[in-house]
């Protein structure tokens, strides 16, 4: 299992990092993605104390992403946030998508694809225009099994596949109930509308981690 988009107490997640990574690591993850919500307000101070839970490297077997969701930001401010973030030295900049369960400012989605993120998350009702950018620019469309977020994960799924968009499934954890294993990943794909073999191949061949 490849999860790259969770949260710790660094933002409104229920453990700390070191926690949240052995608890995967036992569910049978083999990489993690630590993403707490950031704006400009918090960004620093997220990278500087989440950055040092790559120490455990050194003794799990599993791989540690440290990044950051850019969360409720104006889209205006989306690329340059990314970019600093980037230059802080977060290894994926996840966007908090225009998901139809909070208000995210419209505009926000395409915002993220333009500023080229390594994942726009729980996109909501995507456009195909902003799929097939996501296409071109190299972002991943992410299906999550948060609830709430999840209610879109079909369209979301119709709009990558009509635009040929990668797609990455997350859990978007806040708490250890909401870690899963593979299998499940892969049942939440398929419930998406994904067939079990293409589902199977995204959970097993995650995009990001191929890429980098």
């Amino acid at each position: 299992m490849i999860d790259l988009h969770t949260h710790t107490i660094f933002s409104d997640g229920e453990l700390i990092p070191s926690e949240l990574v052995r608890r995967a690591e036992v569910l049978g993850y083999t990489a993690i993605g630590i993403t707490d919500h950031a704006d400009y307000t918090n960004i620093e101070h997220i990278l500087a104390c989440v950055s040092k839970v790559k120490y455990l490297e050194d003794v799990l077997d599993i791989r540690v992403l440290v990044g950051v969701e850019l969360t409720h930001v104006p889209p205006q401010k989306i690329g340059p946030l990314a970019a600093l973030a980037r230059r802080l030295g977060a290894e994926i900049v996840v966007v908090h998508g225009e998901t139809p369960v909070e208000p995210v400012r419209p505009g926000t989605n395409r915002a993220a694809l333009e500023a080229r993120v390594d994942i726009l998350a729980h996109p909501g009702f995507i456009t195909l225009e902003e799929a097939e950018l996501a296409r071109e620019n190299n972002v991943c469309l992410e299906i999550t099994s948060r609830y709430g977020h999840n209610i879109t994960n079909g369209h979301v799924v119709r709009m990558a596949k009509l635009a040929g968009a990668k797609m990455v499934v997350d859990t978007d954890s806040h708490a250890p109930r909401d870690l899963i294993n593979s299998e499940r990943a892969i049942e939440i794909a398929v419930g998406a509308g994904l067939a079990r073999e293409e589902a199977t191949a995204i959970v097993k061949q995650h995009a990001i981690i191929k890429r980098g």
